[in-house]
């Protein structure tokens, strides 16, 4: 991607020097809950707000030097975001409404973020409670060693597709989403969860549509980064990665072919009308 001279985010919470102690259920019950949550929709929220409130966070500062290499992702990732900032901005205003861009919260280790205590673990997610996307740099890391997949447009793809759920959660989605998930059954649940990640992903693409259309940013094999990235987070292909079969009924991501397709389809309209998961029947996904 072509950053050289773009701006960097003034909505950056930089909290590497710092360490989340949780007393309680202890930080290992937050982490699995976190986990289970995010793989409910990417919002640990529904969960950890209501294990947070029965158990005490205390934040530890730690000597953190980081590295040069930490330090030029920090940097890409502001500017990642302030490219969201700005075309989210513009998207939202062709509606009639004002964008409120989120906080990117950087951390090493473990965070007490407004949805609970969560680690390095539990990936990148969106917290609805401080509308803040939580990110641990060393993330990038596991993805070009776990999955094959590096790049930085699939580094950017990963930051815009959690402000897609910010994006959802202001426009009323991601909350409705999650009560409607809240009175079905687990099969149902799951469908729901994957009509927010397949649509989150479109975001991701409108995004980098427009991002190119204002700044010229991307090039010659940044899409095929993204879409590398998009087929192997797919839930068949990390079922299949871990366990030799897929689960379709557990699935609540997308697979492999349904998260290329909607970030692939965002990428080649920038059209926010386009991203409609939950009109389609689940099997026309």
């Amino acid at each position: 991607m072509r950053l050289e001279g773009r701006r960097e985010s003034k909505n950056v919470d930089d909290r590497r020097g710092r360490t989340a102690k949780t007393a309680g259920i202890g930080i290992g019950g937050l982490i699995i809950a976190g986990i289970i949550a995010l793989f409910m929709g990417g919002d640990p929220s529904s969960v950890l707000q209501q294990m947070a409130s029965s158990n005490m966070q205390t934040t530890e500062n730690t000597e953190y030097v980081p590295t040069a290499e930490e330090q030029e992702l920090a940097k890409f990732a502001s500017q990642i975001l302030a490219g969201t900032e700005d075309v989210w901005t513009a998207e939202f205003k062709k509606m009639g409404r004002t964008y409120k861009p989120p906080k990117l919260v950087l951390f090493k280790g473990s965070v007490q973020s407004g949805c609970g205590g969560a680690t390095s673990s539990t990936g990148p997610f969106y917290c609805s409670a401080d509308q803040s996307v939580y990110l641990d740099l060393e993330f990038f890391s596991s993805m070009k060693q776990q999955l094959g997949a590096d790049g930085d447009f699939a580094y950017a793809y990963v930051i815009a597709h959690e402000v897609g759920h910010h994006v959802q959660n202001l426009l009323g989605t991601l909350g409705e989403a999650h009560q409607q998930m809240s009175r079905v059954s687990e099969k149902e649940s799951n469908q729901i969860s994957v009509r927010l990640e397949l649509q989150a992903d479109y975001y991701a693409g409108v995004w980098a549509y427009h991002d190119n259309e204002m700044f010229g940013s991307l090039e010659d094999g940044d899409i095929e980064e993204g879409l590398n990235v998009a087929s192997k987070i797919g839930d068949d292909y990390l079922q299949k990665k871990a366990r030799g079969y897929s689960v379709p009924d557990s699935f609540n991501h997308g697979t492999s072919a349904q998260r290329s397709r909607w970030l692939k389809k965002g990428l080649s309209t920038g059209s926010v009308k386009g991203g409609d998961t939950f009109s389609p029947a689940y099997a026309n996904l």
